[in-house]
């Protein structure tokens, strides 16, 4: 057998089991186990660091996680919180 072929079969058999094994992986939601739910919430709050940093810590302290920081009305964060 030349080289180039064996490097063929080689590559073949590699992409093949990589393939087999992405399409047997199953999500874990897919095992009956019920997929986790989600809350948002959306806060504006004024532009200054003792006003953000005061509502991250009351809704953090409440137990929401913070996802992403935008600028509402460009003038003030607006604020995106889940639970």
């Amino acid at each position: 057998m030349s080289t180039s072929l064996v490097r063929f079969l080689m590559g073949t058999i590699v992409l093949a089991a990589v393939c087999w094994s992405i399409l047997s992986w199953q999500h874990p939601g897919a095992r009956g186990q019920e997929a986790k739910r989600y809350v948002y919430k959306v806060v504006d709050v004024p532009p200054d660091n003792t006003a953000m940093q005061n509502t991250l810590n009351e809704y953090g302290a409440a137990g929401w996680e913070l996802v992403v920081i935008g600028m509402g009305d460009m003038t003030s964060p607006r604020l995106v919180f889940k639970k």
